[in-house]
């Protein structure tokens, strides 16, 4: 059985800039501690937008420039790159909340073996969340599983309401 862990949009710009927090700065221990640890194949997600993000659909709905390609906002946080040093990963850039390359990228690294995905990181409630419900809809007889040890939210509030919805949708909180 193969094992995939996704590494949702852990960048500078969720962390500890522009859009960061202080329970997003929480998880980079968890986080880097389950990157090292995990023996399996790894995806990491690029939140990726352009000077023009404050024109687009999201950039009008949450007007605040951050993740723009190309500045130290959208790199990966620098415990994190760490922990993927020396890794073989896959790296995915998504202009939106959810990634639709990601499952076709998964199936055809499963090269139809049975599976497995854990999903960790930033924000629990937007990210993360669509990209969880994205894999269970392509993957509806697999496990899906979200570490809650590595993951962070907005709010409090909203970050804890993701995890139930993702628990209504059948996919494993841990």
């Amino acid at each position: 059985m193969k094992h995939f862990l996704v590494v949702v949009d852990i960048q500078n710009d969720f962390v500890d800039a522009a859009l960061g927090t202080n329970e997003a700065v929480g998880i980079i221990p968890a986080a880097t501690e389950k990157i090292k640890n995990f023996d399996g194949e790894i995806f990491v997600t690029f939140d990726t937008h352009f000077e023009n993000y404050l024109e687009t659909n999201e950039g009008k709905n949450l007007p605040v420039k951050h993740c723009i390609k190309g500045t130290k906002g959208w790199d990966l946080n620098p415990e994190i790159a760490a922990a993927l040093s020396g890794k073989k990963y896959t790296a995915v850039e998504k202009l939106t909340f959810g990634s639709t390359k990601l499952p076709r990228l998964i199936e055809v690294a499963a090269n139809g073996e049975d599976f497995d995905i854990t999903l960790i990181g930033l924000c629990t409630d937007i990210c993360v969340v669509s990209n969880a419900l994205i894999l269970k809809a392509n993957f509806p007889e697999k496990e899906i599983i979200v570490d809650k040890s590595c993951c962070a939210g907005v709010t409090v509030d909203s970050h804890n309401a993701a995890f139930k919805t993702m628990q209504m949708c059948q996919i494993k909180i841990c």
